[in-house]
């Protein structure tokens, strides 16, 4: 498997963190472990495949695929090249309309959100494009089309850092009045521009300092108390949830994704 990467335009990076080109010469399972971010996938070659449990559903074409709380198995079939456009948290705001909570847990194909006529044609470009950095231009100029004087929600943003300096150890409640809003109306709109609950999005930022932050021999009760969780099995099972493995599983072998 083959990977590119390529920042957005200036203009873009407020809104979307990456874009990532996977090519494969063989027949590949990548192992996608839960993120912050909504992904918006277009193939310009080969076959992709969710096999995850007894799954094995072809994917289309392109897609956008929600936050999720639990991995997913992709197959990558032998000379595919597909690109992935990873959204910063809250950024896919700024070019779908829709409630992006609606999206979570699941992967909806893309001309349900974008004219299949422009969509046809961006994929054609893609395909006749001389490399994965015009494909990057070309997705730049696609997307800054889509922009339209959006300006992002400030008191989200605010309480994503926060999230994140906590290492996803704060109670939403305290977000809520530190922000000088209800509860119930901040959960609403957290929900609608970044994809998921605070309470879930906080829960995938703090399993995944633990993966990003594990060092070699560690004791995994320490890393557990220092995550906030009180016992043991309750680490044990939100960890399993989120990677698919146990803690002494995972941290077993390499990570090769």
């Amino acid at each position: 498997m083959h990977i590119e990467r390529f920042a957005p335009d200036e203009i873009l990076k407020p809104f979307i963190r990456q874009y990532v080109f996977v090519e494969t010469t063989g027949n590949v399972i990548n192992r996608i472990l839960p993120d912050t971010s909504l992904v918006m996938a277009i193939r310009h070659g080969g076959a992709i495949s969710d096999v995850t449990g007894s799954n094995n559903n072809q994917l289309p074409s392109s897609l956008i695929t929600g936050l999720k709380k639990s991995p997913r198995l992709i197959n990558y079939g032998a000379g595919t090249g597909n690109m992935l456009i990873i959204f910063k948290a809250a950024g896919a705001a700024a070019f779908f309309k829709q409630p992006l909570h609606e999206l979570f847990e699941a992967s909806v194909p893309l001309d349900n959100f974008i004219a299949p006529d422009k969509l046809t044609l961006l994929q054609e470009q893609l395909v006749q494009a001389d490399g994965n950095q015009q494909r990057a231009t070309i997705a730049d100029q696609f997307l800054i089309q889509q922009i339209q004087n959006y300006k992002q929600d400030q008191l989200i943003i605010s309480a994503l850092q926060k999230i994140r300096l906590s290492k996803g150890q704060i109670r939403i409640r305290e977000l809520a009045d530190a922000h000088y809003i209800s509860q119930d109306a901040f959960e609403k709109r957290f929900r609608r521009v970044v994809g998921t609950s605070p309470k879930q999005f906080a829960s995938i930022i703090k399993i995944k300092s633990i993966v990003d932050s594990k060092v070699p021999d560690a004791s995994l009760t320490q890393i557990a108390l220092d995550a906030g969780y009180f016992d043991q099995p309750h680490f044990n099972k939100e960890f399993k949830l989120f990677t698919g493995l146990s803690p002494a599983d995972f941290f077993k072998v390499p990570r090769a994704w």
